[in-house]
């Protein structure tokens, strides 16, 4: 899953035609929305894209189990570390100018991956590659900010929670169709190298979309960097996120533990020093003001929520698929399609559902979700290949992580004011990034410290592994159901 936006103060910007109509009856907004999407549905993928290409890059390059660890999650690391960063870059810079730097940086670190040699070359492209996503997805929601109003702007946040989240699921089905398909005898690396056409033909219509009249939003003195926040910000997630991906691989030691608790004193300091600063008067990354926006509380923890069940769900099944089932790259891939096609189309239509469900839709959303991945597991007890019940399952996941995501995304930012439009989407992009990681990590290692303590890798007792991690993916859906009674601000 995500990611991240921001708008704000620096110089009037120069009227232009993409910029100042009005988006109902415009064109060039509604042609800007498609482009910015594109580019965020790209760099999404990559979040997940190659999970299923792992087995053959750890075979063709000669890498270690945390080597190719690295290579997943190392995108992620760089991509949440640096989002609220990337996002003020929009703020000084201008957004479209920052989004298609981060563009040219993704494409060419695509391009890198894409050719890499060895392991270690792979690992310091991804975390590169990841820093371009962090560069160029910030601005996407700024950019919608700006220039949408009213209901163009709501039916333009839907789209963009659409997106956000489906690229996880679409991520799989693509990188096995990839994978499978071979090309030229390149195995793995087009699932890289296919983001370098496609960021090269975005880049040619951002010059002409983006550039025209871009600038920061309003007339405000620009707003600092907050270097020392970035310091600290990116070590308490460093440790944080470093441990949970190593860890398993090297057995939980030490300086795993350490390192946690290091990352809770580096964000306990963080924290303070924001606080302060903004008692100074100062730009800190994320304005108080945001987290004491309503509702903000809630939607941050609903979406840690909903995110690490998203990561940890996809993240399992294609270990069990490949490693249990010994599905192929491409069967693989395809076990994710009626998730994703499901929570698409979900993610683009809640909005013209009856009035009366929509306060329930997120909590409907939760429980849909907790119920569907029990039956997942349950379908596919015993080594089974589950049959027709499974897939409605899967349809079930889709579904409800849809109610329990979009909606909660799209409710938190369109009552933000576009001043801190910038923060609250920085924040809530890197929580988003933050729960596909932290899913990956504890339901990862749930299902393979369970798989070892079975014996040997087979259909049923990585059927046994899967089902005790389903289950405990349903038991934080149904926290994820009961959190507006205990979270909500009044």
């Amino acid at each position: 899953m995500t990611t991240t936006p921001r708008t704000g103060p620096g110089p009037a910007p120069v009227p232009s035609p993409a910029i100042s109509k009005a988006p109902a009856t415009d064109n060039p907004p509604r042609a800007l929305l498609a482009l910015v999407l594109a580019a965020q549905f790209m760099a999404l993928l990559d979040v997940f894209i190659v999970n299923v290409a792992a087995p053959t890059i750890a075979t063709d390059l000669h890498a270690s189990g945390a080597d190719v660890q690295l290579v997943i999650t190392g995108y992620a690391i760089t991509y949440s570390v640096l989002l609220i960063t990337g996002a003020r870059l929009g703020d000084r810079f201008g957004h479209g100018r920052v989004h298609l730097a981060g563009l040219a940086l993704f494409t060419a670190a695509s391009l890198a991956c894409g050719l890499a040699q060895g392991a270690t070359e792979l690992i310091v492209f991804r975390l590169v590659q990841g820093a371009g996503s962090a560069v160029m997805i910030p601005q996407v929601l700024s950019l919608i900010q700006r220039n949408f109003t009213g209901e163009a702007r709501m039916k333009a946040l839907g789209a963009y929670s659409a997106v956000l989240a489906v690229g996880a699921a679409a991520g799989q089905v693509l990188g096995g169709i990839l994978v499978s398909a071979d090309l030229f005898g390149t195995g793995w690396r087009p699932v890289f190298l296919v983001n370098v056409p496609v960021g090269l033909v975005l880049l040619v219509l951002g010059s002409r979309l983006l550039l025209p009249g871009d600038g920061p939003a309003a007339p405000q003195p620009t707003r600092g960097l907050d270097l020392p926040g970035l310091v600290l910000l990116g070590a308490a997630v460093s440790l944080f996120t470093v441990p949970l991906v190593l860890g398993q691989e090297e057995d939980w030691p030490l300086w795993s533990w350490l390192s946690l608790a290091a990352a809770a004193i580096a964000f306990g300091l963080f924290c303070a020093y924001e606080s302060r600063l903004a008692r100074r008067g100062g730009a800190p990354l994320i304005a108080p003001s945001v987290l004491r926006h309503p509702g903000m509380g809630l939607a941050v923890f609903r979406i840690l929520a909903v995110m690490a069940v998203n990561g940890g769900f996809l993240f399992a099944l294609t270990l069990h698929v490949q490693g249990g089932l010994g599905y192929s790259a491409l069967r693989a891939g395809l076990t994710f399609a009626p998730t994703a096609v499901v929570f698409g189309l979900v993610g683009l239509t809640w909005r013209t559902w009856p009035a009366s469900w929509q306060r329930a839709l997120t909590p409907a959303g939760f429980v849909i979700t907790a119920l569907a991945v029990a039956g997942v597991g349950l379908a596919l007890k015993g080594g089974d290949e589950g049959g027709a019940p499974l897939y409605v399952a899967y349809a079930g996941v889709g579904v409800g992580l849809a109610l329990a995501f979009s909606p909660t995304l799209t409710r938190a930012l369109a009552t933000v004011p576009p001043e801190n439009a910038a923060d609250a989407s920085g924040l809530l992009a890197t929580v988003t990034q933050l729960g596909q990681l932290t899913g990956v990590a504890v339901f990862g290692t749930l299902f393979l410290n369970r798989l070892e303590s079975l014996g040997a890798s087979q259909a049923y007792t990585s059927a046994e592994a899967l089902l005790a991690c389903m289950f405990a993916l349903a038991g934080t859906a149904a926290v994820g159901a009961v959190s507006g009674l205990v979270l909500r601000r009044r």
